[in-house]
């Protein structure tokens, strides 16, 4: 995927994204609801058919990726970096740096990921291949690919079924591809 927008990707006017040149990617087929806010930090990619919900907010001034057949349910926060609050330092954007302590990270999410509603993910997580992260969960550490996780703390409830779930977006791609050669 290039930089820039696809010409296929539906952003809604409420949406508010804030990037310098060179930061922003969107994949094709991939939607971003009115009232999302994306601070694109470092670096933000967003692959094809990936769906970011009302409500949603990136932060934090890091890099987020989140790759193909991928979404964020409304309310949730993904934090690409923060303020330390263990060291001798003070705290928030109006402080200038020699006296604060910010750590920049990043939030990586795999192809097929689902995060459910209100769920919060934290600086320097990677959400592997299909995970599906629950409702109002908090994502503090590295998730495996292909679970169902819920809770603070967050734990496996089941496994997805990778196979169909696989077989599924071929066919997808398979009907968009014969779409656009026809």
């Amino acid at each position: 995927m290039s930089e820039g927008i696809a010409a296929s990707a539906k952003i809604f006017p409420g949406c508010r994204i804030v990037h310098d040149a060179g930061t922003l990617c969107i994949g094709e087929h991939s939607q971003i609801d009115d009232f999302a806010f994306l601070n694109a930090g470092r670096l933000c990619r967003i692959g094809r058919f990936v769906h970011i919900a009302s409500f949603v907010s990136v932060i934090g001034g890091g890099e987020f990726s989140i790759d193909d057949f991928s979404g964020l349910s409304a309310g949730c926060r993904v934090i690409t970096g923060s303020d330390d609050y263990t060291g001798p330092f003070l705290t928030n954007p109006t402080v200038p740096p020699e006296f604060a302590n910010p750590r920049v990270s990043h939030v990586t999410i795999g192809k097929h990921v689902i995060v459910g509603t209100n769920a919060v993910i934290f600086p320097g997580v990677t959400i592997g291949d299909g995970a599906a992260i629950g409702a109002c969960a908090v994502v503090r550490r590295d998730v495996p690919p292909w679970g169902v996780y819920a809770g603070d703390p967050l734990r496996r409830i089941w496994a997805r079924d990778r196979e169909a779930i696989l077989e599924k977006a071929e066919l997808l791609l398979r009907g968009f591809e014969s779409r656009s050669v026809g």
